[in-house]
């Protein structure tokens, strides 16, 4: 099985790569040059690998939430090629994707994780992960909050990583005793865990097409395109 996976809801290009268990990634940062770099990149890692399109059997794509221009060039490029191609699509939370940075600190089984993303706007993307015998599970929906009410959902002993950290780690952390917040080599997600993510979603055949794989959007939809 051949996975092509790519995440551009923030400000790095991460591409995950499985092949027959075998994990690849590549990852830079691209600020917002997504756009002009994302297919060249891509066609450049394929001809490393001796890869041709058609032989890739799934296409997963991180689904956001993030930045919202960001998540659609990623969610479009990967569309394209599934629709093309003729092959499934797997969407992947960025935030889920970005939490399993945590198991790198080898934290301790059963600390809650938080992962916090700056929406803009004084607001905050926020998942929150349960350790269960080593695996990550989601303990809450994904929220769009203000640091106030956010403060109210983080537990003590809590790992916290994410972009947030650097623009309001100040005033989340303040009160909250023995938190574990991670250094920014953590805050943005990483090629290997787009694809280890999606082969899980692929055996539980939690699968789609080009058509109905969406974005995760949190903001309301007055901010949101509309169409004409």
């Amino acid at each position: 099985m051949k996975i092509l996976g790519i995440d551009t809801s923030g400000k790095f290009l991460s591409i995950g790569i499985w092949d027959n268990s075998k994990v690849y990634e590549y990852n830079v940062e691209l600020s917002r040059k997504h756009s002009s770099l994302l297919t060249v990149t891509i066609k450049r890692i394929l001809a490393a690998l001796g890869w041709q399109p058609a032989e890739i059997d799934y296409f997963a794509c991180g689904a956001g939430p993030g930045s919202f221009t960001g998540t659609r060039i990623g969610m479009a490029a990967i569309k394209g090629l599934a629709w093309a191609l003729k092959k499934p699509v797997v969407a992947v939370s960025s935030l889920d994707i970005l939490a399993q940075n945590a198991a790198e600190t080898g934290y301790k089984e059963g600390s809650p994780v938080a992962v916090l993303v700056d929406a803009k706007r004084n607001l905050v993307y926020a998942g929150l992960y349960k350790n269960k015998k080593g695996l990550l599970k989601k303990s809450a929906p994904y929220m769009l909050v203000g640091v106030n009410e956010l403060r109210k959902k983080i537990r003590a002993g809590t790992v916290i990583l994410g972009d947030a950290l650097s623009v309001y780690g100040k005033e989340l952390c303040a009160g909250i005793k023995r938190l574990n917040c991670l250094d920014k080599d953590y805050w943005y997600p990483q090629g290997r865990y787009i694809v280890l993510l999606a082969s899980e979603k692929i055996k539980e055949r939690k699968i789609s097409n080009a058509f109905d794989c969406k974005p995760v959007y949190l903001y309301p939809k007055d901010c949101q395109i509309k169409k004409p």
